[in-house]
């Protein structure tokens, strides 16, 4: 996919994005302070930081963030989301092309954009902009598609109505890529369990910050909508449904 479409894509969903993705689950920030030592005093670098929700994690933490992120609409949302934190800033920047200084940060953050970027100059740039002996972490929430009705439902709705889903879908890496791609530096991966619990808007807009939903005028549009009210009906319980992740997390360093 061309680069400018990877970055452009969200810019009219910015909205639902801000109000209707998940976050992460703490325990990721928990693995990383006392399994890899990492503290409060380091300095990270959120790249492809999006709207702001994971770098919103590190700044609860008492971590100083600068998110790299291109799309423009997506950056000024966590600029205006993230404002009363004093240790937060942004810049224009792209994962092979950050703009930020050599050997800068303590720690780069790569949540859910990973793969979007060029593996082997986005290594380069990451190279460049740690510091010596300092860590990247590369992670994202991947829903589950089976074991219960409301997944197995949503996963074949968004196959049936989604624009360009089965192309641009779970194009995450697995454990033996991000082992190569660390090399020599690859120091450890871990899973944790997270999720939502959402009612019928929650869920809508929670479909629709997704860039392969179709928007209003589109012939998918309106016949996703009445499968998407069916599929909660059919399977709400007390007025809510589960999004299940699984939320997968890989680290090293680039010696």
């Amino acid at each position: 996919m061309p680069h400018l479409n990877a970055t452009e894509r969200f810019s009219d969903r910015v909205e639902d994005y801000v109000r209707y993705r998940p976050d992460y689950p703490p325990a990721l920030l928990e693995w990383l302070h006392k399994t890899h030592g990492v503290t409060a005093s380091w300095q990270v670098a959120d790249i492809g930081a999006g709207t702001g929700i994971s770098s919103k994690m590190f700044l609860d933490a008492g971590h100083r963030v600068v998110a790299v992120e291109p799309n423009a609409a997506m950056r000024s949302a966590a600029e205006r989301w993230l404002a009363d934190y004093p240790g937060f800033n942004t810049t224009d920047g792209q994962a092979d092309a950050s703009k930020l200084d050599s050997q800068s940060v303590d720690l780069i953050s790569v949540a859910q954009a990973f793969h979007w970027f060029e593996p082997e100059a986005t290594r380069n740039e990451f190279r460049r902009i740690l510091r010596p002996g300092r860590l990247a972490v590369i992670y994202w929430n991947s829903r589950l598609l089976v074991g219960t009705p409301f997944r197995e439902g949503y996963e074949s709705l968004l196959k049936t109505y989604g624009t360009d889903y089965v192309t641009v879908a779970e194009r995450y890496a697995d454990e033996a890529f991000m082992r190569e791609w660390f090399g020599n530096g690859y120091r450890g991966t871990a899973h944790f369990d997270h999720g939502q619990r959402v009612d019928f808007d929650q869920l809508r807009g929670r479909l629709m910050s997704s860039s392969y939903a179709p928007k209003p005028g589109h012939i998918n549009h309106e016949p996703m909508m009445v499968a998407l009210r069916e599929l909660f009906d059919a399977c709400a319980d007390h007025g809510r449904v589960s999004f299940d992740y699984d939320t997968r997390a890989y680290v090293g360093s680039f010696e």
